[in-house]
């Protein structure tokens, strides 16, 4: 038991990181959009996540009131930019190795705990769960870099006109899901680093 420490530790980080990870998804506000032209775009500000776009507008949803307009992607959304796509796919396959890393993680330390002393069956466990969660945390980190990169240039996306959203906005920058996204990466290649450090205690017999 006291030589798993550190991959405690990596549950404890990945069990974050991998929250996190979802989070991130969830959020839609991965790329903030100022506009000019404020007739449909009520607020001047708009949200671009990896599903949807949502802005603030009186005219489309209830004049008078301050309600959210969202527009949701389609796969047959040709002119939605590679690294929305991109971003999808890999945060749901993160999701999926992240509780694979965390199972493993948890079946390596039972044993520990249980007093199960089978030196191959929990180093490969850690191993495996190490493998997860770094593959996780890369998956998080890609698409993280590649929409900052599109924020930090300002590149502008054709949405289609069911949209309302113009082609480019006067300027962006990035949302709170970037940071969160990055947050969840560090966690989760630290919990699969500390997961591959495991070194089964050595016994002599006396």
């Amino acid at each position: 038991v006291s030589t798993s420490h550190l991959q405690l530790a990596a549950f404890a980080l990945g069990m974050i990181g991998w929250t996190l990870c979802t989070i991130s998804m969830g959020l839609v506000e991965w790329r903030v959009w100022h506009v000019d032209n404020t007739t449909i775009i009520s607020s001047g500000i708009a949200w671009v996540g990896i599903w949807k776009v949502c802005f603030i507008s009186y005219l489309l949803v209830s004049s008078g009131y301050e309600e959210q307009f969202c527009y949701k992607f389609s796969g047959y959304d040709s002119s939605i930019p590679s690294e929305i796509y991109a971003a999808q796919g890999l945060l749901v396959i993160a999701m999926v190795m992240g509780l694979l890393g965390l199972a493993a993680t948890v079946f390596a330390l039972r044993n520990i705990y249980m007093g199960i002393s089978h030196k191959t069956l929990i180093t490969r466990f850690f191993l495996m769960s190490g493998f997860f969660y770094i593959s996780a945390g890369l998956c998080v980190l890609i698409p993280v870099s590649y929409n900052f990169y599109s924020v930090v240039h300002n590149q502008s996306i054709a949405f289609p006109p069911s949209s309302y959203m113009p082609s480019s906005p006067a300027a962006q920058e990035a949302g709170a899901a970037i940071p969160v996204g990055i947050i969840a990466a560090i966690l989760l290649l630290l919990s699969g680093t500390f997961s591959l450090s495991y070194r089964f205690p050595v016994t002599t017999n006396t």
